[in-house]
């Protein structure tokens, strides 16, 4: 064998050798990539595992608000399940408000209906619902819009009360609706008509009265109309008030003393008995939201647009639940009498002849007491 021949099997066994060698290298890096690719599969079918028992446990605590019964779903949300399933669906549409890659409807209205009710933190909320702070946030706020979105729905007009009402609270002030500061003014049936949010708490009841006047979407009086108001405001048109310096309060008059003396006390006692139902409307608000029981952790801005926002609530479960759980059963009688018409009391001004139309009919009333 000479050495031409002697080379080429040397590089041939050479050539073999490194085929085998590079063989082998692909084998173990295929392994290895093999190894790794089943460590990440592994590791993503662990948090597709974890995955799908989050979904469960989010859906069961939705459902052990809202399915379960009326009562757990009051109790934690202030409305029935009916209601809860219709709220829903109206502020879906007309309310705009849509599914996200992660919440439903429901869970997202019920997050917030949560916090309204018993004014938890996020961090307690985040850990109810299983998500996360920013997901509890963000869902807050677009429900939040999405409820003033439909006001106009939840906000019923004001109607009069007609002249055939024999209601004994209401048949002595016609043509009235009822109003207590400026925070809110509601009817015979304790619905909020107009809610005015965002004023300081030092300004003055008559300052806010004025600027909810002023607005263009504000406080409207039709002309012949009037408010039963408390002493925070002037005795003017459109706003009727009790005479200062007498029994006035029903617990002034349930303390005993006997009963009215003269026009003015009896005037205030049937005063004090239908406005009485707007102090029940604001106490009936906060006993359902608790979020307006106690600082809020909120913005001034967003406070502003809770309140509103609990207001139409409040409007759309008395709607919806005749039998409201949280509020003994009082009868109430409403009128749907027309407004007369297209004119607006603008100012808020004392004046003779209001003084004088107040002592007629406190006249009046107490000459057909002492009738009786």
């Amino acid at each position: 064998m000479n050495t031409s021949q002697r080379l080429r099997e040397f590089y041939g066994f050479q050539l073999i050798i490194i085929e085998i060698t590079f063989a082998l290298y692909l084998f173990s890096d295929i392994s290895r990539r093999r190894q790794r690719n089943s460590q990440h599969t592994r590791r993503l079918g662990t948090r597709t595992y974890n995955m799908k028992l989050r979904i469960p446990d989010q859906v069961k605590h939705l459902r052990h608000i809202i399915e379960f019964s009326d009562v757990k779903c009051v109790d934690n949300l202030r409305m029935s399940r009916n209601a809860f399933g219709r709220l829903c669906q109206i502020l879906e549409n007309p309310g705009g408000l849509r599914v996200t890659r992660h919440l439903t409807i429901s869970e997202q209205v019920a997050i917030f209906l949560s916090v309204l009710a018993h004014h938890k933190k996020n961090c307690v909320v985040k850990h109810d619902f299983i998500r996360s702070g920013r997901t509890i946030s963000k869902h807050f706020h677009s429900v939040l819009r999405a409820v003033l979105r439909v006001q106009s729905i939840f906000l019923p007009r004001s109607t009069a009360i007609g002249e055939e009402s024999q209601d004994t609270r209401w048949r002595w002030f016609k043509v009235v609706t009822i109003s207590i500061n400026v925070l809110g003014v509601c009817n015979t049936e304790g619905l909020f008509t107009y809610v005015l949010s965002g004023w300081e708490g030092s300004a003055a009841d008559g300052r806010v009265l004025r600027d909810a006047l002023s607005r263009s979407t504000g406080l409207k009086v039709p002309t012949g109309n009037y408010y039963l108001c408390d002493n925070g405001y002037a005795n003017g048109e459109g706003f009727l008030t009790p005479y200062r310096g007498l029994r006035y309060h029903l617990k002034e008059w349930e303390r005993g003393g006997g009963g009215p003396q003269n026009a003015r006390e009896l005037f205030n006692l049937r005063h004090a008995a239908a406005r009485n139902v707007i102090e029940r409307s604001f106490g009936l608000l906060k006993t359902r939201w608790g979020i307006l029981r106690s600082p809020s952790y909120y913005s001034i801005d967003v406070q502003s647009r809770i309140v509103v926002a609990c207001c139409l609530l409040h409007n759309y479960v008395r709607m919806e639940m005749p039998d409201d759980p949280l509020e003994p059963e009082v009868p109430n009688e409403t009128s749907n009498a027309n407004i007369p018409n297209n004119d607006f009391v603008g100012s808020i001004e004392t004046s003779t002849a209001w003084t004088e139309w107040r002592e007629n009919l406190a006249c009046n009333m107490y000459a057909e007491w002492l009738n009786h």
